[in-house]
């Protein structure tokens, strides 16, 4: 047997075999807490600094103080792929309120719990063409932006898990949520894109999803491609005519819809916009530009 992970718990490197949180943590207690799930690609972890500042705003939002700077936050993420020896790998980070009582007052749980995994983990990327998935629209509704916002990071995923359980039941890969006005939200893990004419739109941040940083990258990839996205109010109407849809994301990166609730998305296949971009952002996170390297540089500014 080979050695086992390396998991950062609260300052100190443990054994994943003992690496364990209080059963009072309200983290596992009530879901109060953020995280963030990030990837490195060949040594080089992308939009690192995205992540970080993404992970911060997070814990602002729901009063939770990080004790580390974001400069120690980074480093920890940096130390916990070292110590693993990776270089292509997914990292979840993750903080949490602390452990506490069994009531949910936040002001009783003294101290915050931070841990980090990172496991192996290769990219589907590349020049071929992304996996086709089939989706569903699901009945459940994206929580409001004023009530547990999925703006925000949060540990909190029971409206995503009934999404994916209802899919998983219609035997597709993953649901389309709609907001509370019945606009297209997202998809349970990550953003939505759809292309009809050769234009591009994706929800806007008004419709209650995260503020998705492949999401962002992707926009830009798109300007820089002479492509027009339009961040607007997209409806299910629009979703199931369209000639393309895609779903990106920190893990899942892109992935084509080939179907929607049975009904075939254009050919049913990868469409010329999805492909090319696919490629195109295959390029992109190898970019030095792009990542913090892991191995070749000791400190990081954030």
């Amino acid at each position: 047997m080979g050695k086992e992970p390396l998991i950062y718990v609260d300052g100190k490197f443990v054994e994943k075999s003992k690496a364990v949180v209080s059963v009072f943590d309200h983290g596992l207690l009530y879901g109060d807490g953020v995280f963030e799930g990030i990837r490195a690609y060949n040594g080089s972890v992308f939009r690192l600094v995205d992540h970080i500042n993404r992970l911060y705003d997070s814990a602002k939002s729901i009063r939770l103080n990080i004790p580390l700077t974001k400069h120690e936050t980074t480093e920890a993420v940096l130390e916990t792929i070292r110590r693993n020896e990776l270089r292509d790998a997914y990292v979840r980070l993750v903080i949490t309120r602390g452990a506490g009582d069994l009531g949910v007052d936040p002001s009783l749980c003294k101290n915050p719990t931070m841990f980090i995994i990172a496991e192996p983990m290769a990219s589907v990327l590349g020049p071929r063409e992304p996996r086709v998935i089939r989706v569903i629209i699901s009945s459940y509704r994206r929580d409001r932006v004023d009530a547990t916002s999925h703006e925000i990071k949060s540990l909190n995923y029971m409206n995503s898990i009934l999404a994916k359980i209802e899919a998983t039941s219609a035997g597709a890969d993953d649901a389309i949520m709609l907001d509370q006005r019945g606009f297209v939200s997202e998809a349970s893990v990550s953003n939505v894109f759809l292309a009809k004419n050769g234009r591009i739109a994706t929800p806007s941040h008004g419709a209650g999803i995260l503020h998705g940083i492949t999401r962002e990258r992707l926009i830009r990839l798109c300007s820089d491609l002479g492509l027009e996205v339009q961040e607007r109010d997209v409806t299910p109407f629009e979703l199931t005519t369209a000639d393309e849809v895609f779903i990106v994301g920190t893990k899942s990166e892109v992935l084509s819809v080939g179907s929607i609730s049975g009904a075939k998305v254009g050919s049913g296949g990868v469409g010329p916009i999805t492909k090319r971009l696919y490629q195109e952002f295959s390029k992109v996170v190898l970019r030095a530009a792009e990542g913090t390297p892991v191995y070749e540089a000791e400190s990081v500014s954030v």
